[in-house]
């Protein structure tokens, strides 16, 4: 088989490296917040009524701007909605409408790498924090509703996606957002996907999700093993989450929803190898799932923000591969990988792979299906991966110019037909 092979070879985080390793990928330490930041203190204590949109850091926080009255969504989100004003690089609008449940106390969990993580609240209000690189607005979720629901089929929006987090309300709150969106917008019009906190949930949970009209059930593994799960997510961090609970709820997500229609999201260039994240991706195809990849930015904030980005070398070799995986048939022991772990060979015929990478959707955000194709995401999550002056995860088709340097990124330089 004439297959197309990797060449790059640098050591790993050295002059050149084209991967980030384990051992220089250590978070921060967390450090103790004050008594009188914990828990949503500061908030509390301002006893405002809410009003309206709330912009972080534009206006005073009020303590009863709670889900499930309100909820957060992503900038992109906002603008395509007409709540917030802007323009994003080369996309006119997101596909997906992302909301975030929110409360005064935020996210109890730690998450090393997350904008949103408890040690924060020594310094910042939970509605003010950055999310993958980015401002997430409060707004009443009545307010969304009413103005998607004037003509779902014409929305721009493919998708709904429900992002809990680790809060002792976020289970009935959930299930109170997902009823409020489908008592008036028809699943049908625009399918509604849970990204779940499997920490806090019961298979009866993951089941009630279904029954009110969710269609896709995701889990955020986030890290690809065990060792980099509990370093990032766990007790490395004074964090809650266990990777053997996590897998329990993608188990039952897997039973309730079906194939297809559940899946993982991974971030790649936290620690683990190549094989390591690939191995993961193939089981997940196994289980009759889907992987939703994440490339390692350094969020403002979090324990990890003094961490590099992973580098593309890196980054393209697994996103390739990953698609190959999940839409081409492709099996990882059809690959090859060097003793680093890196990718030295796709498993596919010179041919074949030009013509995969020529397609450019292998590049894209990856993330559930919109109404496009199965491998085109509604979830496009503009620039949340990397700036816009060095794409990661692209959110429009890839243009010839951008496909000559993920080529270059790739070290395989075979002409882009004109």
């Amino acid at each position: 088989m004439g297959c197309i092979e990797n060449k790059s070879t640098p050591a790993a985080n050295g002059p050149g490296a084209d991967f980030n390793a384990f051992e220089a990928m250590q978070p921060r330490p967390p450090e103790k917040t004050p008594m009188d930041r914990r828990n949503g203190k500061h908030v509390k204590a301002n006893d405002i009524p809410p009003e309206g949109v709330y912009l972080p850091n534009n206006n005073f926080q009020a303590p009863h701007m709670v889900s499930p009255e309100y909820v957060q969504l992503s900038t992109a989100a906002a603008i395509t909605l007409g709540i917030m004003g802007g323009r994003m690089h080369g996309c006119e609008c997101t596909r997906c409408l992302n909301l975030l449940l929110t409360y005064p106390e935020g996210c109890r969990a730690n998450c090393a790498y997350c904008g949103l993580a408890r040690h924060r609240e020594a310094d910042r209000d939970y509605a003010d924090r950055n999310f993958i690189r980015v401002d997430w607005p409060a707004v009443p979720m009545a307010e969304i509703v009413d103005i998607v629901a004037k003509d779902p089929e014409a929305s721009d929006f493919h998708r709904m996606c429900i992002s809990m987090i680790t809060h002792p309300r976020s289970e009935d709150d959930t299930f109170t957002v997902l009823k409020q969106w489908t008592d008036k917008i028809d699943p049908e019009a625009i399918p509604v996907s849970i990204l779940s906190n499997p920490t806090t949930m019961t298979r009866d949970d993951v089941q009630k999700t279904r029954d009110l009209g969710a269609d896709i059930f995701t889990v955020a593994l986030d890290a690809a093993t065990p060792e980099v799960f509990d370093r990032t997510r766990g007790k490395g961090v004074q964090s809650p989450h266990k990777w053997s609970k996590y897998w329990e709820v993608l188990q039952d997500a897997k039973d309730i929803f079906g194939t297809e229609k559940f899946g993982a999201h991974i971030i790649v260039g936290m620690g683990e190898t190549e094989n390591e994240v690939l191995n993961l991706v193939q089981e997940l195809v196994d289980m009759g799932g889907h992987s939703h990849m994440f490339c390692f930015f350094p969020e403002q904030g979090s324990l990890m923000d003094h961490l590099p980005a992973t580098p593309r070398d890196q980054w393209r070799r697994v996103q390739l591969a990953r698609y190959l995986i999940d839409y081409r048939g492709v099996r990882v022991d059809q690959m090859r990988f060097d003793d680093l772990g890196r990718v030295k060979d796709f498993g596919l015929p010179t041919g074949e792979l030009d013509d995969v990478i020529n397609e450019g959707v292998a590049f894209r955000t990856s993330g559930c299906p919109g109404k496009f194709r199965d491998d085109i995401s509604a979830c496009d999550r503009p620039y949340g991966d990397s700036p816009p002056s060095d794409i990661a995860s692209y959110p429009f088709q890839p243009k010839k110019k951008d496909l000559k340097k993920i080529r270059r990124q790739l070290d395989i330089p075979v002409h882009v037909e004109s």
